[in-house]
């Protein structure tokens, strides 16, 4: 013990005696370290932290899985058919799950490997009123047993039981620990408040725990749960969403709420899966609706008989979760990189200093020292870098989670939102231990080189020095190598980014306020929501600074989407043809507002209502697509899903639609009139003479006084909007930037220390070069040539697997190739560049070597 408190005084006395070295060092490795940690905390918090509640290794998720036939019957009936091209899914019908639970009560008292089974699902987005303040919230329906299936107990009140969860109980609900704040105040005394959420009063019996977000995804962050069975009252009686029977339009319940058990003592998932695997396809079976078709199959084929599946439900749903694992880990690999990196070169810094030091070796090598003990106190000095480094990267992590949010900007999640990466256990065990291994990896070699020194001189020094040159050029062809994948990456980003804020959009974005609107959920319907909207659109028009006014049902360039199928002249089935093409509900005067040219036939008028013949509008790419060679104008289409026909009267301009990304594709218009019952939610935009944002106020307050009850969604300029929509390319190329800006650096670093270490060993022999007639310049040729050796090296190996890596980021990259070679090469000569500055400077002070100084010193 006495040796290791030995090694580590005068490791702590060498490191205060060289503090450049020793910030540079710690500065390295706190910059490597940190960014693994914070990056590392991400995955903890995102992919790998349990749900906070009671013993979560014990709860099962099920989900099922079934063949293609079964999918398509499925959706059958329903007002939300089951997802497409999928085998299965992770949600259920209400009365499957009523089949489920009935199966597992009637189990013998203590013979079901499930002590409880529990249903929950999320409502998006609901209109909460509490007082004067509205707005949009997120919340979740659950069954009576859901909070206690769980184990979770209310900071205040009490939760959900199944006496709040039948037909005909008072509303009730339980709102989030954050909602209490922020709606409430965090009143002690909410508890028998109203809370009006789509015009329905729910009393607030409940407050859940801080950091408690139910089982959904990740970053599905409910501020207020309801009773299953109260769910009608807020999207209505033919929702669909009813627990079981027909609704009042004569639909089945639809594939929408999510099932979770907890096991019994001693019970396993699979004694849990195979206790209800037989009702549930009995069940799916049966509440089947009936084939409306002729060509649609009566029985379902056993092979494509539905099958349940479960899986450890301690993480909650997981897609969210797997979603976002890959732009994670590929950053996380990218900090692993850089780390490497740090590592290569504070190896090839400890190099360098070992070239000062062959006195101090070699002098205690001849007072009896063993190589061992050499090697020990060297490991020592590395380990108390390393262990500084560490100290400093958990600041740096802490950092690391503000300067990310701050460079992500609020409308642009890279990570799950509500995810917090804090110094949890796991992380801090995970920076211990990322301490140790960079420990041993930059310090393990040069300990050994270094400890392989002896007391001879002359030839032996020589092939000892050519030795050591040779690990430091490895260690740099390994940085340069790495920084030109990493510099690569980081230009074809910034070069997809351009492409991508460049790409015209098809309409004209300059000086437009747009914002959503949901009064479907205030009660209009139909006609009154048609004279609402007449009424807003009117004084919004009137506005001071608004050239015009319009909405359209799909907000653009804004990453939503809505589509449907539709048929040809000719085509009576939805089998003889997939014409899949987006699709638009407008206001009249939607193209003049948004400034889309107009290219054959008219645009929609008032008279285009209910009571007129439908009619539609298409995009160039639809009408060159599907009617090649054709006049489009005069030509009828049928709505596949909703059975109506309209007659094409215009074609207009190609424009974006969900995203800069994406590609023209086939865009449908209608107009909204002729589809009142289909209206809802709208997205307004608003073309301005001045600044939109400044008008923000003044729209708000002009919705507020038709229906205060009506918050605004989305509120924005188009621009900033459109430049969300890139939020997350730009965040990972300023990264990416950062990164390779930082691997370059450690490079040239690396590479500095390389040849001064090589000019403090060839101080001789520089001597005697000069002596015999070579010239200052002659130096500075031989010693940039040998630096730029192993940097064109790296430079080859770095472009070979830049372009073998291509097809991994094929997919990210817009507008360019992903091996481009005007990326590579200015990658190449910013690197060379780089290097070449690194090794002129030590190449100078080779140069200005007195041949009688270095001679005397031999």
């Amino acid at each position: 013990m006495s040796g290791v408190l030995q090694d580590l005084r005068y490791a702590s006395r060498w490191l205060v005696r060289n503090p450049g070295f020793t910030a540079l060092a710690i500065l390295t490795l706190g910059l490597g370290i940190g960014a693994n940690t914070a990056l590392f905390g991400v995955v903890e918090a995102a992919l790998l932290k349990r749900l906070p509640v009671r013993d979560p290794g014990s709860l099962v998720l099920f989900e099922w899985r079934a063949g293609e036939t079964f999918r398509t019957s499925g959706s059958r009936g329903s007002s939300v058919p089951l997802p497409p091209h999928t085998t299965g899914g992770s949600v259920f019908r209400p009365d499957i799950y009523e089949r489920m639970q009935d199966a597992r009560t009637a189990a013998p008292a203590g013979k079901s490997p499930l002590r409880t089974l529990f249903g929950f699902a999320p409502l998006w987005e609901l209109t909460s009123v509490v007082g004067e303040r509205a707005e949009i919230i997120r919340g979740q329906a659950v069954t009576g047993n859901y909070f206690d299936g769980l184990g979770v107990r209310p900071v205040l009140g009490r939760t959900i039981t199944p006496a709040d969860d039948r037909p005909g109980a008072a509303p009730v609900a339980v709102v989030s620990h954050a909602f209490w704040k922020s709606a409430f105040g965090g009143d002690p005394s909410v508890l028998g408040r109203v809370v009006t959420l789509n015009r329905t009063a729910f009393t607030v019996i409940g407050v859940t725990p801080a950091g408690f977000d139910g089982a959904l995804q990740v970053d599905y962050q409910p501020a207020v749960t309801v009773p299953l069975a109260v769910e009608p009252l807020l999207l209505g009686a033919d929702s669909g969403l009813r627990p079981s029977g027909l609704n009042q339009a004569g639909r089945p319940p639809i594939w929408f709420l999510n099932v979770m058990g907890r096991l019994a003592p001693g019970a396993t998932i699979a004694q849990a899966r195979e206790s209800l695997s037989a009702v549930f396809s009995t069940a799916a079976l049966e509440l089947m609706p009936a084939p409306k078709r002729d060509n649609e199959p009566s029985r379902i084929p056993a092979k494509d008989e539905p099958r349940l599946t479960a899986r450890p439900g301690g993480l909650g749903l997981m897609e969210h979760r797997q979603s976002y694992s890959r732009p994670i880990f590929a950053l996380f690999a990218v900090v692993g990189v850089v780390l490497l990196i740090a590592c290569a070169n504070l190896a090839n810094l400890l190099l360098a200093r070992a070239a000062l030091r062959r006195g101090e070796i070699r002098t205690r090598l001849a007072l009896g020292a063993s190589r061992g003990r050499l090697i020990r106190q060297l490991l020592t000095e590395s380990l108390l870098i390393a262990v500084l480094g560490g100290l400093a990267g958990l600041v740096l992590a802490v950092w690391a989670e503000g300067a990310l949010t701050a460079i992500a900007g609020p409308d642009v999640q890279i990570v799950p939102r509500g995810v917090s990466f804090g110094l949890s256990g796991p992380v801090v065990a995970f920076a211990l231990g990322l301490t140790f291994v960079t420990a041993l990896l930059f310090g393990l070699a040069p300990a050994w080189g270094t400890s392989r020194d002896d007391l001879s001189r002359g030839l032996n020094r020589n092939r000892r020095t050519a030795s050591r040159s040779r690990l430091g050029g490895g260690l740099i062809v390994v940085q340069v190598g790495l920084s030109v994948i990493l510099l690569s990456g980081a230009g074809l980003l910034l070069r997809t980014l351009h492409n991508l804020e460049s790409a015209p959009l098809g309409f004209n974005q300059d000086r437009l306020l747009v914002f959503g609107l949901r009064p479907e959920q205030g009660g209009y319907k139909e006609a009154r929501l048609a004279q609402f909207y007449d009424s807003l659109l009117g004084r919004l028009d009137a506005l001071p600074g608004v050239r015009t006014a319009t909405f359209g049902r799909i907000p653009l360039v804004a990453e939503y989407l809505w589509n449907t199928n539709i048929l040809l002249p000719g085509e009576k089935e939805r089998s003889a043809a997939n014409h899949i093409v987006n699709r638009q509900m407008i206001r009249e005067n939607y193209f003049d507002a948004l400034e889309i040219p107009r290219l054959r036939g008219r645009a929609f008028t008032a008279a285009d209502d209910e009571h007129a013949p439908r009619v539609a509008i298409v995009n160039a790419t639809l009408a060159r697509k599907l009617f090649p060679g054709a006049d489009p104008i005069g030509q009828r289409i049928t709505d596949a899903d909703e059975k109506w026909e309209a007659e094409i009267v215009g074609v207009v301009g190609d424009t974006k639609y969900d995203s800069q990304r994406s590609e023209i594709e086939p865009l449908l218009y209608t107009p909204w009139r002729q589809d009142i019952r289909n209206v809802g939610e709208m997205y307004f935009a608003l073309r301005t003479t001045a600044d939109p944002a400044a008008l923000t106020r003044t729209v708000e307050r002009t919705v507020h006084a038709l229906d205060p009850g009506l918050p605004l969604t989305d509120v924005g300029t188009q621009e900033a909007r459109s430049r969300a929509t890139v939020g997350r390319e730009r965040v990972y190329a300023q990264i990416l930037t950062f990164f390779g800006a930082l691997a370059l650096t450690l490079a040239a670093i690396g590479l500095f220390g390389v040849l001064a270490y090589s000019v403090a060993q060839r101080t001789n022999e520089i001597g005697i070069r000069m002596a015999l007639g070579a010239r200052g310049h002659d130096v500075v040729r031989m010693i940039v040539v040998q630096g730029l050796r192993p940097a064109v090296l790296g430079l080859l190996l770095g472009l070979g697997a830049a372009v073998a890596l291509g097809r991994t980021v094929a997919s990210v990259v817009y507008g360019i190739h992903a091996s481009d070679p005007g990326t590579l090469a200015a990658v190449s000569a910013l690197l060379l560049s780089i290097a070449a500055l690194a090794a002129f400077v030590p190449a100078r002070r080779a140069a200005r070597v007195d041949p009688i100084v270095a001679l005397r010193t031999e």
